[in-house]
C-alpha cells in the first residue's frame, strides 16, 4: 500500500523481546475491549456479512486502471497488518489466511466523522476487521475497498476479533534481513510465525499438498489405508528407544508407537495385500536438524513385492509429490541451488561403497575387532553392545552416507542389524534392504520382508540377547506377531519414510520448519 508504513523498532542486530511497554499495550487493548462491551459493541461477533474473500477481490479486479472506481460492493474481512490514520482519510491493509493483502480506505466523506473517529479509537494492528464498501483503484493505483455504509444497515466497518496482544515488531538481523521473530520464537509461537512470515504459511499448505499427493498415489495403486495402535503393549518395528506410559484402567505399562510395521504386517497376513498408513510415531531419542521425537511416517506393504518393487514405488511417489506440490521435479533450495529429483536414481552397495571409502575390503565376515579399530581411526567410539553390522553402518555413515548428494539407494545391509528383513537371495550375511539418501541424510528405507516365522523367532531371540547386553533400541520378542506370522504371510515388500524428512528434501528446510508445531524444550 503506497504511503503506508509498518511499525518498526530502530534497526538492531538482536530480536525484539518482551519489554516494559508490552504489558501497558496489553492493558490499553483490554481497556478498549471492555469499553466496547460497555457500549454494547461486540468485540468478538459471531457472524459478519462477508460476501467475498480478499483473494477473490484480488483475482477478479486486478486489472482496474489507476483511479478507476466501480459500483461493486463487497464485504471482506482480514487481519490488520498495516495502518495509517489521517485527519479525514485512513488507510489499512488487511491480510487473509493465505497471506493475500488488500488495502481498505475509510473516508469521513463516505462514513462520517463519528464513524471514522470510532475507527481510530477502536482498531489496532493485529485486529481482525470487517469492511463493507466499493471496489476501486486508488489515485496511486492500489486496488482498494472504499468503506461505505450499506443500505440494509450493514456497517461500513466492524471489529471481527479484538487482538489483546500486539503483533511482534520488526528488527534488522546482522545480515540486513528484516525479521519479526527470533528463530527460537518462530518455533515456540508458530501461530505468530504464520501471521508475519509467508514462508511459514506456505509450508503448512505445502505439507498438506504432499500428504494429499501421497494418499492419491497409493489409492490409485490399489492400496488400503488403515490405522494401527499408537498405544502398544510391546514396542517394535524399528530399532529405537520408546516413550513409556501407564494405563490406569488396565494397570499396565504401555509404549507409544515407534513404528506401525508389525501391525501393518498383521493386516497383510489377514489378506489386505496392499496396505499403507500415514501416522504419528514417537521415539525417545535426540532432537536435531533432522530428528524429532514426534514425527510423521509413511509405511506401506505390498504382497508379492520386494525391495525392488518398493524402490520403484518410492521414486514414483516422491517425484509425484514434487510435481503436485511444487509443479516440478527439480526443486529450488533456499540458497538457490537446484536439486534434481527427476529420472532414475543411483544405486550403490553398502559394503562395496564403505570398503572403497576406508581403503580396505569389508564383508559380513570381517571380525568385530577390526571394525572397531577402523571406527577408532575415524574418531568413532563404539559401544560394547554394537553388533558387527551396526559398526559397519557407523563406518558407512561417517565415510559415505553424509556425503551422498544426489538421490541414491544404498542396498544390501548387514543381517545382524536388520532383524525384520529377508536374507539376500545370492549374498551371504546381508539382507534385502535399502536406504534412500538425499542431500546427505536418510529419507526412506525398504525391505524384502522376512516372512519365515521360524527365522523371525530366531532373530527376535537374538535381539533379546542384545537388549540384555544393554542396547535400549533392541526389539522385544512379540509372541502375538509371531503367531500371526505362523498363519502364513505372503512374500512382500515394505517401505517406510519420514514425511517431515520428505518436506526437508523438497524445500531444503530443517525438520523443525517442516513440522507445523514441533516439540521444543521448555524455555
Amino acid at each position: 500500500m503506497v504511503g503506508v508504513t509498518e511499525q518498526k523498532t530502530e534497526p538492531t542486530s538482536a530480536p525484539a523481546t518482551d519489554s516494559d511497554d508490552i504489558p501497558e499495550q496489553i492493558k490499553v487493548r483490554r481497556d478498549k475491549r471492555q469499553r466496547l462491551l460497555d457500549e454494547g459493541i461486540a468485540p468478538y461477533p459471531v457472524t459478519l456479512p462477508i460476501t467475498s474473500t480478499i483473494k477473490q477481490v484480488r483475482a477478479e479486479y486486478a486489472g482496474l486502471e489507476t483511479g478507476e472506481e466501480t459500483d461493486v460492493v463487497v464485504g471482506i474481512a482480514g487481519r490488520v497488518m498495516l495502518m495509517r490514520n489521517g485527519g479525514k482519510l485512513c488507510f489499512a491493509t488487511l491480510q487473509d489466511g493465505e497471506g493475500t493483502r488488500l488495502q481498505v480506505m475509510l473516508s469521513a466523506a463516505e462514513i462520517g466523522m463519528e464513524s471514522l473517529a470510532a475507527y481510530k479509537a477502536d482498531v489496532d494492528l493485529g485486529d481482525h476487521l470487517f469492511v463493507h464498501g466499493r471496489i476501486i483503484s486508488s489515485r496511486r493505483g492500489e486496488l482498494s475497498i472504499m468503506a461505505t455504509r450499506g443500505e440494509d444497515g450493514v456497517p461500513a466497518w466492524e471489529i471481527a476479533s479484538k487482538a489483546i496482544r500486539p503483533l511482534p515488531k520488526t528488527y534488522t538481523a546482522e545480515d540486513g534481513t528484516e525479521m519479526s521473530l527470533s528463530e527460537d520464537m518462530r518455533v515456540r509461537r508458530r501461530y505468530l510465525d504464520m501471521i508475519v512470515r509467508p514462508a511459514a504459511r506456505d509450508m503448512v499448505r505445502l505439507r498438506a499438498k504432499v500428504v494429499r499427493s501421497l494418499r492419491d498415489y497409493f489409492d490409485d495403486a490399489g492400496f488400503v489405508e488403515i490405522e494401527t495402535p499408537m498405544l502398544q503393549v510391546l514396542h517394535g518395528g524399528a530399532a529405537a528407544r520408546p516413550f513409556k506410559t501407564h494405563m490406569n484402567a488396565y494397570d499396565t505399562d504401555l509404549y507409544l508407537r515407534i513404528a506401525p510395521e508389525l501391525y501393518l504386517k498383521r493386516a497383510v497376513v489377514g489378506g489386505v495385500d496392499k496396505v499403507f498408513e500415514i501416522n504419528r510415531n514417537f521415539r525417545n531419542e535426540g532432537a536435531d536438524s533432522s530428528h524429532s521425537p514426534e514425527f510423521t511416517m509413511l509405511e506401506a506393504y505390498e504382497a508379492y513385492g520386494s525391495y525392488d518393487t518398493m524402490a520403484r514405488r518410492t521414486r514414483e511417489f516422491i517425484q509425484k509429490s514434487a510435481r503436485d506440490a511444487l509443479g516440478t521435479e527439480v526443486v529450488t533450495l533456499p540458497d538457490g541451488t537446484a536439486y534434481d529429483l527427476s529420472g532414475s536414481w543411483a544405486e550403490i552397495s553398502l559394503y562395496d561403497s564403505t570398503s572403497e571409502a576406508v581403503g580396505r575390503t569389508i564383508t559380513p565376515a570381517t571380525p568385530r575387532e577390526e571394525l572397531v579399530g577402523l571406527a577408532a581411526e575415524l574418531g568413532e567410539e563404539i559401544p560394547d553392545h554394537y553388533v558387527p553390522g551396526k559398526i559397519v553402518e557407523v563406518l558407512f555413515e561417517k565415510t559415505v552416507g553424509d556425503h551422498l548428494w544426489a538421490p541414491t539407494f544404498v542396498r544390501d545391509f548387514p543381517e545382524d542389524s536388520s532383524p525384520l528383513t529377508r536374507g539376500h537371495r545370492t549374498k551371504a550375511g546381508v539382507v534385502e534392504k535399502w536406504d534412500l539418501y538425499v542431500r546427505g541424510f536418510e529419507l526412506a528405507t525398504a525391505y524384502s520382508e522376512l516372512v519365515d516365522p521360524v527365522i523371525q523367532r530366531q532373530r527376535f531371540e537374538a535381539q533379546a540377547l542384545v537388549a540384555a547386553e544393554g542396547d535400549p533400541e533392541a526389539m522385544l520378542l512379540d509372541e502375538d506377531f509371531l503367531m500371526a506370522m505362523e498363519y502364513g504371510m505372503p512374500p512382500a515388500g515394505g517401505m517406510g519414510m519420514g514425511l517431515d524428512r520428505l518436506l526437508m528434501a523438497l524445500t531444503g528446510q530443517g525438520i523443525r520448519e517442516t513440522i507445523t508445531f514441533p516439540l521444543v524444550k521448555k524455555g
